[in-house]
C-alpha cells in the first residue's frame, strides 16, 4: 500500500507571523484563496496566535470576519485550523470556562474545524476545558506537546552546585516526559497529537526518537511542527517523515525557511523520491507561490529574512545533478540515523536555493529566536547592550527558580525579561529579583499552572509573598466594561463575538471597536 503524508499549510498564520510580523491584509489573503481551494492541503492554519490581535491593532480589520471570509472561499476543500493557548486562549492571562466555551463555539461556527491547543507549561490541566468545548461543538482537538530542553550547565557550574550541597536536577525533558504528556492528552480526547517545536531547537536525531516513540504508543495521528531558525528545520521534518509522522507542517516557498517552517516544495521532492503521496495539486501551489512573491515584496518593510529564495517550481524546473544527489543522500542519512550527514546535505540544499542561513546565535543560546531578539531590544532600549552576555548566562538560574518552564510563549518572554532585570540588579549592586515583573510573580505563584518542577516555597515567599502554590481562581473574574459610546449611543460590543474580542484583547479591541462604531 502506498503511504500518504498529510500537509498542514502554515503560510497564512504561522508563516506570515514568523516572517512578516502578521501584516497580511484581507485583500492580500483574498488574492490567494481561490488557488488554495484547488491545492488540496489537508489543513490550512489561518487563525489564532497573533492574527486576531494584529489584524485589529495594525490593519483595522475584524478577526472574525477574516476567518469567515476564508471559510466562505475554502469551504470544505481543506480543514481550517487555529492555534490556541489553552486556558490562556490568545493572550497571556487565564480565562474562565465561560469565556473558553464562547470562544470555541464561535470559532467553530465561523469556520475552524481543527483547534491546535497547547499550554506554555505543558500543564495538561490547562487544556482540558478547551478540548471539551472544541469537541462539544463539532471540532477536532489537536493537542500539542511543546518541545523544550533542559538548561545547559557547564562542568564548572555542576561542580560548584555539588560542592555547595545543591546538586543540579536530573534531566526533566526526557523522551518519557513527552510521551506521558501525549498519552494523557490522548486519554482526554485528543483527535491528534502534535510534537510542537516553536523554537526550531529539536535536532533531527531527537526528532527521530520522539516520533518513533509517539507512533509506537499512540492510537491517534501524529503531527510534527518546527521552524528553520537555528538550521534544524528541514532535516528534522525529513526525519519525522522517515520515522512515520502522519502530518507535517510546512510553508509555501516564498514564505518558508529562516524563522518560518520548511518549504512544502522541498518536502514534495523528498516524498516523490521515497514514493510517498501528498495528494497536493502542485500547480495550484505554484500559483499561490507566484502571488506570495508579490505579497512578500509588498510586505518588505516587515520582512525579517530580507532574502528571497531562488525561483523554483518542482513541476517545471530541473534540479542540477549534484543538488539532486543531495536529496538522495539526505534521505539515506535520515534512514540510517546519521544526523551530522543529514544536516550537511539539508544545509547544502537550502544554500543552493538561497534560503536564510542558520542563526548560530539562537543555536548557541539554545533559546527561541523571539526571546533572544526581545532581550537584545530590551537592553538596547535601556542603553545596556553590554549586559546581554550576563543576562543570557542568568537564564538557566531564573528558569530553575521559576520551576523550569518550557521556553515557549509566554513563558519564554517572562523568563527572558526577568533575566535582563536580574542582570541589571547585579550591575547596580542590588540582590537578584529586586524588581520581579508581575508576570514573573504570577508564574512563581502558580497562576499559570503547574511547572515541570516545584518552585521552592521559600523562593515563592520571597517573590510572591506566599509559601504555597496559588492556582488561578476564576471565581473573581470580572468581565470587561462594555460602555455605551456617547457619540453614537450604541454599545461598544454589540454581540458575543465583539464581547469576546473585548475580553481577550481589552485595550486593542476597545480602540478597534470604537473606530468601527464611529465610522458606521
Amino acid at each position: 500500500m502506498v503511504r500518504k503524508l498529510l500537509i498542514r499549510d502554515l503560510t497564512l498564520r504561522d508563516g506570515q507571523q514568523s516572517a512578516f510580523a502578521t501584516r497580511m491584509s484581507q485583500k492580500q489573503i483574498d488574492r490567494v484563496l481561490p488557488y488554495y481551494k484547488d491545492a488540496g492541503f489537508y489543513a490550512m492554519e489561518v487563525w489564532g496566535g497573533a492574527v486576531p490581535d494584529s489584524v485589529m491593532r495594525y490593519l483595522n480589520e475584524n478577526p472574525w470576519e477574516r476567518l469567515e471570509k476564508i471559510k466562505a472561499i475554502i469551504g470544505d476543500a481543506s480543514n481550517l485550523t487555529a492555534l490556541s493557548r489553552g486556558r490562556n486562549l490568545f493572550g497571556y492571562n487565564p480565562y474562565t470556562d465561560e469565556i473558553i466555551d464562547g470562544f470555541c463555539r464561535n470559532a467553530i461556527q465561523s469556520g475552524i474545524s481543527v483547534m491546535r491547543i497547547f499550554d506554555a507549561l505543558n500543564d495538561v490541566d490547562n487544556i482540558k476545558s478547551t478540548i471539551r468545548y472544541v469537541k462539544k461543538y463539532g471540532g477536532k482537538a489537536d493537542c500539542a506537546v511543546c518541545y523544550t530542553i533542559d538548561p545547559h550547565h557547564s562542568a564548572v557550574e555542576r561542580i560548584k552546585a555539588a560542592l555547595h550541597g545543591h546538586p543540579l536536577h536530573k534531566p526533566i525533558f526526557t523522551d518519557e516526559y513527552f510521551l506521558n504528556k501525549a498519552l494523557l492528552m490522548e486519554s482526554l480526547g485528543a483527535d491528534m497529537i502534535t510534537l510542537k517545536d516553536m523554537s526550531g531547537l529539536i535536532p533531527p536525531g531527537r526528532t527521530a526518537e520522539l516520533i518513533r516513540l509517539l507512533k509506537k504508543n499512540l492510537k491517534v495521528p501524529v503531527d510534527f511542527h518546527t521552524h528553520c531558525t537555528p538550521g534544524y528545520g528541514l532535516a528534522s521534518v525529513l526525519m519525522a517523515i522517515v520515522n512515520g509522522a502522519d502530518i507535517v507542517d510546512t510553508n509555501i516557498w516564498n514564505f518558508a525557511g529562516g524563522p518560518a517552517a520548511p518549504a512544502v516544495e522541498l518536502v514534495y521532492i523528498f516524498c516523490r523520491k521515497m514514493g510517498i503521496e501528498l495528494d497536493l495539486n502542485m500547480e495550484a501551489v505554484a500559483r499561490i507561490n507566484a502571488e506570495l512573491l508579490e505579497i512578500r515584496k509588498e510586505l518588505s518593510a516587515f520582512d525579517t529574512a530580507k532574502k528571497l529564495p531562488k525561483h523554483f517550481d518542482p513541476l517545471e524546473d530541473k534540479i542540477p545533478a549534484e543538488i539532486n544527489r543531495f536529496f538522495n543522500d539526505a534521505i539515506e542519512a535520515a534512514r540510517k540515523d546519521k544526523e551530522d550527514d543529514l544536516l550537511l546535505y539539508c544545509h547544502a540544499i537550502e544554500e543552493y536555493f538561497d534560503f536564510p542561513e542558520p542563526n548560530d546565535l539562537v543555536k548557541k543560546a539554545q533559546i527561541p529566536g523571539g526571546m533572544y531578539t526581545n532581550m537584545v531590544a530590551q537592553l538596547k532600549q535601556l542603553g545596556q547592550s553590554d549586559l546581554l552576555e550576563k543576562a543570557m548566562s542568568l537564564i538557566p538560574q531564573v528558569r530553575m527558580d521559576a520551576g523550569l518552564p518550557p521556553l515557549v510563549t509566554p513563558t519564554s518572554q517572562i523568563i527572558g525579561a526577568q533575566a535582563v532585570s536580574c542582570a541589571l540588579d547585579e550591575e547596580n549592586g542590588r540582590p537578584m529579583y529586586s524588581n520581579p515583573s508581575n508576570q514573573f510573580i504570577a508564574l512563581v505563584k502558580g497562576e499559570y499552572g503547574k511547572t515541570p518542577i516545584p518552585v521552592d516555597p521559600a523562593f515563592r515567599l520571597k517573590i510572591a509573598g506566599v509559601r504555597d502554590e496559588m492556582p488561578y481562581d476564576g471565581s473573581s473574574y470580572v468581565m470587561q466594561e462594555n460602555l455605551v459610546l456617547e457619540e453614537s449611543g450604541v454599545l461598544l460590543a454589540e454581540n458575543e463575538k465583539e464581547i469576546l474580542l473585548l475580553e481577550l484583547f481589552p485595550t486593542v479591541a476597545r480602540t478597534f471597536l470604537t473606530k468601527q462604531k464611529m465610522n458606521k
